[in-house]
């Protein structure tokens, strides 16, 4: 069980609470402050007469218009309901379970004013599975994600859709059968859940944890690649890196000597002085990336343990600020950023599959004993070269990009959505052309027979060979690009 608190929430401890399908709760510090907060802002509106922007007022350019007493709770109610406007593809339910997460992550802090059966009810549906219908389009990435958390709170009052035991469901439905009942909104409650970054955090969570996990394995198979082409090991020797001493760089350099370690492809005598760049240079990219994940991860694990909501609400200090913590710049530029270097790892992949099938160092034409007869490994290659180019196309910035909305009240916007939904298409384009450069690399490797890699490299190979066999003639090839992406996905050796 996890405790909900103002403890610093990392992306290993999302990471274990996900994989060992953790439930979660509120702690005590954290009810205290949301019940506080609460009380606050009850006696702020009833001891008051300032209009107070989302609680008292209507919402973006309509700032300026007063709202009843009466009409505040219906006020959120119909925030929630006309907001959830989003459009598209459904974004994936591993990725709803964070967005889950982090919002009550993010409303525990007592700066928000929600109601403790709000957060609670959010809770509830984390460890129910239940998980609310969403939309990849329709959020610009400032005034919060609106559209996609607004589908996001929907089944919080009754309404939407959910997926709940692989059904697609109306949440009232599923309310009925749990024995919950919808949450009546009060003031400030349907702008607290629909301002907030968590629609783009958690796109980004889900990219990093899965992209630290690619780091390694893009490690693991450009050292058997190197093995199976025949490569030099002295890129990778630490004297070069002491005197460009990028964090990542040395890293990738002590990696690939441990992986290599043994090997008795990697220490025979070598015709060739020196090697292309997609191998002589892994450490130098494979390290850039590295640096750039440790960056983003920092970034996106001061998100995640914020409170990014609007207005937000100091009960110690008397205050009620209205500012701009729900703007997503701050992680739209590194989810950007993120998405260009992980595209990098397929690019590098890539050209090493080519130079595997290129009929170089004594590896026979496309990795087929009678090419000609056979075209072997000639086509895997088009296809990484297909995905690696529309990587290239997925990388340019969204968040460069900015247009206006809510008659200028909001003139400036993060586009961040867009860079949260195209970084989690490249790290699964990263995948793929990773499978396929092992998918190569594994049978350039029994060419070399007798000769032996590393322990380590060749108690990858057997297994991956339990998934994938040695191919001697042509065969039906997705399904072992698929089995490969499976193998990746599920094994881990470092």
């Amino acid at each position: 069980m996890h405790n909900i608190s103002t403890k610093h929430l990392s992306l290993e401890r999302i990471k274990e609470i996900i994989d060992n399908k953790e439930k979660i709760e509120l702690s005590g510090e954290s009810v205290s402050a949301i019940e506080k907060c609460r009380r606050y802002l009850n006696a702020k509106m009833e001891n008051s007469d300032v209009p107070l922007y989302g609680i008292t007022t209507g919402f973006g350019s309509l700032y300026n218009v007063s709202i009843p007493k009466d009409e505040l709770s219906q006020l959120q109610h119909n925030l929630v309901m006309s907001h959830a406007c989003g459009s598209g593809e459904t974004v994936r339910p591993e990725i709803v379970k964070l967005m889950l997460l982090l919002k009550a992550q993010s409303l525990s802090y007592g700066h928000s004013g929600v109601q403790l059966i709000t957060v609670q009810r959010l809770v509830d549906m984390f460890n129910e599975d239940v998980l609310p219908v969403i939309y990849q389009q329709g959020s610009l990435g400032a005034s919060g994600d609106l559209a996609p958390l607004a589908h996001l709170a929907l089944p919080v009052i009754g309404l939407g859709e959910v997926l709940y035991k692989g059904k697609v469901r109306p949440s009232a439905e599923v309310w009925k059968e749990l024995g919950w009942e919808p949450v009546r909104l009060q003031s400030k409650e349907g702008l607290a859940l629909l301002n907030g970054t968590q629609f783009m955090s958690a796109h980004a969570v889900w990219s990093i944890i899965k992209s630290t996990r690619l780091s390694i394995w893009a490690d693991l198979i450009g050292a058997m690649s190197l093995d199976a082409y025949d490569g030099r090991i002295e890129p990778f020797l630490p004297l070069t890196h002491q005197i460009r001493p990028h964090t990542g760089q040395i890293l990738t350099g002590e990696r690939f000597m441990k992986i290599l370690e043994s090997s008795e492809l990697i220490n025979r005598q070598k015709e060739h002085v020196q090697d292309p760049y997609s191998f002589r240079c892994i450490p130098q990219v494979h390290g850039a990336v590295k640096d750039n994940i440790l960056y983003v991860k920092s970034v996106l694990e001061n998100e995640i343990n914020s409170a990014t909501d609007n207005p937000n609400i100091f009960p110690d200090e008397d205050m009620i600020i209205s500012a701009g913590n729900f703007h997503g710049e701050p992680i739209a530029i590194p989810m950007d950023s993120l998405a260009i270097a992980m595209s990098e790892l397929a690019s590098i992949s890539e050209r090493r599959t080519y130079q595997l099938i290129h009929g170089l160092r004594g590896l026979p034409k496309y990795l087929v004993t009678q090419p000609g007869l056979n075209s072997g490994f000639m086509i895997p290659q088009y296809t990484a070269a297909s995905i690696v180019s529309q990587n290239k196309g997925l990388c340019w910035p969204a968040s460069c990009d900015s247009i206006p909305s809510s008659q200028g009240q909001e003139d400036h916007v993060s586009m961040g959505s867009n860079s949260a939904t195209k970084l989690v298409r490249v790290v699964d384009n990263v995948e793929t052309v990773l499978a396929i450069e092992l998918f190569n690399a594994a049978q350039a490797l029994d060419f070399r027979r007798p000769l032996k890699s590393s322990p380590l490299l060749e108690r990858i190979h057997q297994d991956f060979r339990d998934w994938v066999p040695f191919l001697d003639t042509d065969q039906y090839m997705h399904p072992y690009i698929v089995k490969s992406t499976e193998f990746i996905r599920n094994k881990k050796y470092l």
